[in-house]
């Protein structure tokens, strides 16, 4: 039977008990484990006979146990001196996650909901930080973004998606300080692979895919991997739509033992994206009134744009992972790729409201966006003992480039009657502002990490000195604004690896990020940087498929922009924002038939100093949300290959900001909300097909109307509406 397939699970239960509640039960329920004659153990070093996990491959179940995102190293999480947390194969496959952020729905620490039902960019709001640019890695390189443009990943070609939280300068440069989204594709494999998909569902959603590999010679020194897959379907909102064509050849190299090459491709055209817009606090947050009185909310597919808007965007992508052991204790890594990325933007989009004549102000953006980009990180890697010490050394340098000319132009568009809309007036009102810039990001790194194991003492220190420059070419102007920024960060944590698996650990870590712009002098802002001190307990057996988390931390983040004193088209760097929080993850294949996760976060951010923020929340930072998602897999009777899986999220209350008027830079709230998502898959062995499955998934199962969030009041997003879809998965 399949790893993962064994584990595959669902439940009948319904979910009036808190989830802390589960989560404690969880716990207890683990000691009871090996109790369970249907248990099946699953250790990394295979000891069960189940494939040994890698940080770069496959995990055998829900659980993975092993990570490469927060050491750059391959580590069991327990060692791990920060919260990190992995999305599997397994478990994207079960919820049918078709978005990167949506792989995250049911991981704490994070709001996936920034732009509510639009997965134009997987933009996420980490420990209470939200930046614009997505902050991703893939295969341990970062997808650079800039302006409009970003990459945008399709999770089925992926083998897992993880999220490590907190600063990570030490390891990556210059980052989003809440932390980092880190990708792993799918690499060829030598054991034969022929996987066919379809896919159908409501917003006429179309999709075909195919995932095939196997090795190429007897000896198994050559192998490939093909991913493919076209879909199709109309985005949520009247007027848009969503295409995607992606293909993603592979090819690995394995003359020996000691050596591996993976060649790894993307190439992805996107003729048209989705929807990407604002629409204004009243009629999402608040109802309008009308002329009589009455109270009236925009349609959750409303759109503020025209039918002349489209996004689109083409990505190509090569590169290598390439693996060399010099001897039982030297390793040495290299992984680079380059990326083009083509985008054309264009919108009309909500920039205000009218409450007098009930209208929507509306301005117009058309880009035109040729981004390249090239990274590259070398490292050597040492396992060696000094006296009792058992030593993972890892030593490095990473150099990454980043090019996007960009040919744009912003103004103003006509107003857009809410009540009554009538569309196709998409002409400019007064002469676009021209936008010509050369915009260029350069960053070199020399880090270097020591893990240190004393019996079942693990002390990890690292340390990094960075290079960066952003530059700025105005063509219209024919002026360039430049930094040059030098940053050094450090790490430390300490674990303890109790032999039962439970493993308390403290840690400190730091991040910087360069700032754009000048003071009203005219110099350079220094990089913000970040701080954060985290402590916690993980609970990971070496018998059993079981994951437990809890950390609680302080992240704050200095040399904030804030408006200068006296003369507000200015900034000064003495603004400061601070996170702290507690977060509760449970991962576990607790039987046979049985899979589980939840989670729970609290977050607690504020602006701590600021010249007109002080005190306030940021956007978009929930206080509480909570998940809880469970599967049953009948193994026995007449039901057997039969799953049946439910997950419910909470996401509680969280604040816009206004902008003008007499309550500029105060916040408002946005209710908190609650959906239900749910599957049923049947496994097709009986019939002599193996390992495929037919079934179907119900995302928003009560079709609940909620707004998501809001970034200004001009700025909300409606949730998204509920999604059937049905999959059948061929394996032969």
């Amino acid at each position: 039977m399949n790893a993962r397939t064994t584990f595959a699970d669902n439940t009948k239960k319904t979910f009036s008990r808190p989830l802390l509640g589960v989560m404690i039960s969880l716990s207890l329920s683990t000691s009871l484990y090996a109790a369970q004659p249907e248990t099946m153990v699953v250790s990394a070093d295979g000891g069960s006979g189940v494939e040994a996990e890698s940080a770069w491959g496959p995990a055998p179940t829900v659980a993975a146990k092993r990570s490469a995102t927060g050491t750059k190293t391959d580590t069991p999480i327990e060692k791990n001196p920060q919260s990190v947390s992995v999305v599997t194969r397994e478990e994207m496959e079960m919820r049918n996650v078709t978005s990167v952020k949506g792989a995250f729905n049911y991981t704490p620490g994070v709001l996936t909901g920034n732009r509510g039902s639009s997965d134009v960019i997987d933009a996420l709001s980490i420990r209470g930080f939200s930046e614009t640019n997505t902050n991703q890695y893939m295969d341990g390189l970062k997808l650079q973004g800039d302006n409009y443009s970003e990459f945008a990943i399709d999770p089925y070609f992926l083998e897992r998606a993880e999220l490590l939280r907190g600063p990570v300068s030490v390891l990556y440069g210059k980052s989003n300080p809440g932390g980092v989204v880190s990708l792993v594709s799918k690499r060829p494999t030598q054991e034969t692979l022929r996987e066919v998909q379809f896919q159908m569902g409501n917003d006429n959603l179309f999709s075909t895919g195919f995932d095939f590999g196997g090795a190429l010679d007897d000896d198994g020194v050559y192998s490939y991997r093909l991913t493919g897959q076209v879909r199709s379907q109309d985005a949520q909102q009247a007027m848009n739509k969503e295409k995607r064509y992606t293909i993603a050849p592979a090819f690995s190299w394995r003359p020996d033992d000691r050596t591996r090459v993976d060649l790894l491709t993307y190439f992805q055209n996107e003729p048209e994206t989705g929807y990407y817009g604002w629409l204004p606090r009243q009629g999402t947050v608040v109802p309008i009134t009308r002329a009589d009185g009455s109270q009236y909310k925009l349609p959750t597919n409303f759109d503020e744009g025209e039918q002349s808007n489209k996004i689109s965007r083409t990505t190509k992508m090569v590169g290598y992972n390439a693996e060399h052991s010099l001897n039982d204790t030297w390793t040495l890594r290299q992984n680079l790729r380059y990326a083009d990325l083509r985008t054309d933007y264009r919108s009309i989009y909500g920039n205000g409201f009218i409450p007098e004549t009930q209208e929507i102000t509306r301005g117009s953006a058309v880009s035109h966006e040729k981004l390249n980009q090239l990274a590259v990180d070398t490292q050597a890697q040492a396992k060696f003992a000094t006296g009792q010490v058992d030593h993972t050394l890892l030593l490095g340098v990473d150099y990454q480039r980043t090019r996007n000319d960009i040919d744009a132009a912003f103004g103003s568009a006509a107003p857009l009657n809410a009540i009554n809309p009538q569309y196709g007036n998409d002409a400019n009102v007064g002469t676009p502002f021209p936008y010509q810039y050369l915009n260029k990001q350069e960053q070199t790194g020399l880090y270097s990490q020591d893990q240190m194991e004393w019996n079942q003492w693990v002390l990890t220190l690292g340390g990094r000195y960075d290079y960066a420059m952003t530059s700025a070419f105005n063509r219209n102007e024919d002026t360039e604004v430049k930094n040059h920024d030098q940053a050094f960060t450090w790490r430390g944590g300490l674990n303890y690896v109790f032999d039962n698996g439970i493993a308390p650990y403290f840690s400190y870590s730091e991040s910087f990020i360069p700032t754009a712009g000048t003071t009203s002098d005219g110099q350079p802002f220094d990089p913000s940087r970040a701080k954060q001190y985290e402590a916690g307990v993980k609970y990971v057996p070496k018998d059993r498929p079981v994951v437990l988390t809890a950390a609680v931390y302080q992240l704050t983040k200095t040399k904030n922009l804030t408006a200068a004193p006296g003369n507000v088209n200015f900034s000064v760097q003495s603004g400061e924002i601070r996170s702290r929080g507690v977060e509760l993850e449970a991962k576990a294949a607790l039987n046979a038939n049985v899979n589980l996760t939840a989670s729970y976060t609290y977050t607690d951010a504020e602006y701590t100093e600021d010249t007109q923020l002080k005190g306030r929340t940021p956007v978009s930072v929930p206080k509480n949300m909570a998940s809880l998602w469970s599967d049953y897999t009948f193994h026995e009777t007449a039901l057997s290959g039969v799953t049946v899986g439910a997950g419910v999220r909470y996401v509680g209350e969280s604040q816009g900001l206004y902008s003008t008027g007499t309550e500029q830079n105060q916040n408002f709230k946005v209710a908190g909300y609650t959906t239900v998502d749910a599957a049923l898959k049947y496994d097709l062995g009986r019939f002599g097909l193996p390992g495929s499955t037919v079934g179907v998934n119900v995302n928003n199962l009560f079709n609940r109307d909620y707004v998501a969030s809001c970034y200004r009041e001009y700025a909300c997003y409606w949730g998204a509406e509920r999604k059937i879809f049905g999959t059948a998965t061929f394996r032969f």
